[in-house]
């Protein structure tokens, strides 16, 4: 995208790849997916171009540029923004600023730069590279101790995020306006015969079909786990034979349990062939043949399994399908409130004090480390981020993410369900336990998470990559916001010590973000 305000005659044209100006000074390129319409309007003096995802049991919109009276103008704004799935709104007017919009069901980033002449964006923050200025310094402090915050910042001075339902106005400067805080429900007291399974499977059939996603092209990444894998079982259990699946295998003790509680679920219900399993043992994070370790240039804000999930990305679009569901948000859908468990949130500033390679410029500046934040969204900040690190991944193989968990009303149920459902997600063992699922899938004995998958990743490839950090420099020992003394005792300590997950695993962030920000700013 790039959009040039103040334009005399920003009137535009759909060529059948892009929306242009007929100026030339702008250019809007919508992402080609079935999942995906855009659709324009003018009224002979304003525009507005929108980029949304589709909802069901409606053809896809025509996308050429609509004549509008301006009362109708008015009226094709006001049902604009009310749309209830992922979106984005371009406006433009005569020797005017120009407005960016983004919907409350965010499934894709768009980060944003200006030259001071143009305001560019795209969901791949590669594109806007020749805008970076440097390193935003509070933004790294947030990453290095796992202190992420959903707002307009990003690791790099020059880019910026548009958050949900937020707005960017750029007339020579970007200035991007926050919404109003969104307001949440409470818990409730159930009334005595109040069915909640009932009330969860039909507010996840809902949240599916509010988007025309029942197709043979459709796979779902059936991880295993209580969340992915109530969604999966759902959408066979209503469609069986359908739909292929996918997913990463871990390593670990929890790696048979996982083989084995996948291999129920896809027998209790009847899923379609392929069952694509990469192993991440395999295709481990920062392995030769990984984007990061080449040079690539990969956003920070990506996954952090970026080489495995990227493989598993590929095979599922060589294996034909388009768009792909997950099990995202599930945890933070039934997470406990702070009143029920008081907890420590992730990335406590004390990290700062613990981790040895955290470097003076960055403890200064976790003081500010909430400053400037987007306000409550509909969504968990969390559940958007976790969204925003897959979706490029799968954008770039043409597939498009859809994750029921982070619909909106979903979240809603969550929120109003007593603590006994939400406790150790009662509420996904529950369902699971309906459709006949053993005890090994619904209450499992051993963890199943990536944790080993990194310390192999810690043990074997990166030694190589610290020791050429520590002795080539990296712009985030320059800026001050990671001690290179601090850095080398703590690898030394990765190959002398036993590890130890909490302490140890944390040092991979500091291997990807010199990663990221060695190849955006050489």
């Amino acid at each position: 995208m790039r959009l040039t305000p103040y334009s005399e005659n920003p009137a535009w044209a759909w060529s059948g790849a892009c929306y242009t100006a007929l100026d030339q000074h702008s250019r809007l390129e919508p992402f080609t997916h079935p999942m995906v319409e855009h659709l324009a309007a003018t009224d002979g003096r304003r525009t507005l171009i929108m980029i949304r995802e589709r909802v069901a049991d409606r053809p896809a919109c025509y996308p050429g540029v609509r004549r509008l009276t301006p009362a109708e103008y008015d009226q094709a704004r006001a049902a604009a923004i009310d749309w209830p799935t992922d979106y984005v709104l371009v406006e433009t007017e005569p020797e005017q600023p120009v407005r960016v919009s983004a919907g409350a069901a965010r499934t894709t980033p768009l980060y944003l730069a200006t030259d001071g002449t143009s305001l560019a964006g795209s969901w791949d923050m590669a594109d806007l590279r020749e805008h970076i200025t440097g390193i935003n310094p509070k933004e790294a402090a947030r990453l290095l101790i796992y202190r992420p915050r959903y707002s307009s910042e990003t690791l790099f001075r020059g880019v910026h995020r548009l958050t949900e339902r937020a707005t960017a106005h750029f007339g020579g400067a970007l200035w991007i306006s926050y919404p109003e805080p969104a307001l949440h429900r409470t818990p409730r007291e159930l009334a005595p015969d109040a069915d909640v399974l009932g009330a969860f499977v039909a507010t996840m059939d809902a949240a599916m079909d509010r988007r025309p996603w029942a197709h043979e092209t459709t796979l779902f990444h059936l991880t295993g786990g209580f969340d992915s894998g109530t969604v999966a079982t759902r959408a066979a259990e209503r469609h069986p034979g359908l739909f292929p699946t996918a997913t990463l295998l871990i390593g670990g003790p929890g790696r048979e349990q996982q083989i084995r509680r996948r291999a129920e679920m896809r027998s209790r219900v009847k899923f379609a062939e392929p069952d694509i399993v990469i192993d991440a043992m395999e295709y481990l994070p920062l392995a030769p043949g990984c984007r990061w370790a080449t040079g690539d240039l990969i956003s920070p804000t990506e996954d952090p399994l970026h080489h495995p999930f990227s493989r598993m990305a590929r095979a599922v679009a060589e294996a034909g399908a388009r768009t792909v569901v997950t099990g995202l948000g599930g945890d933070e859908m039934v997470a406990l409130t702070q009143d029920e468990e008081p907890h420590q949130g992730p990335g406590d500033i004390s990290d700062a004090l613990i981790l040895p390679w955290i470097g003076p410029r960055a403890r200064d500046v976790l003081e500010f480390a909430d400053d400037g934040i987007a306000p409550p969204a509909r969504v968990n900040s969390m559940t958007l981020l976790s969204l925003e690190t897959t979706a490029p991944i799968l954008l770039r193989e043409g597939l498009w993410p859809v994750h029921p968990f982070a619909d909106p009303a979903m979240v809603e149920l969550g929120e109003q369900l007593p603590f006994a459902w939400r406790e150790l997600k009662q509420l996904q063992r529950r369902r699971l336990g309906v459709l006949g699922m053993s005890e090994d899938v619904v209450y499992p004995v051993e963890r199943e998470s990536f944790a080993e998958v990194v310390e192999h990743a810690l043990k074997t490839h990166t030694p190589t990559l610290f020791a050429r950090m520590l002795a080539d420099g990296s712009p985030l020992f320059d800026a001050g916001l990671v001690d290179p003394d601090g850095l080398r005792s703590a690898v030394e300590r990765l190959g002398a010590a036993a590890y130890t997950e909490e302490r140890e695993a944390k040092v991979l962030e500091v291997l990807s973000l010199h990663m990221s920000a060695t190849a955006f700013l050489r």
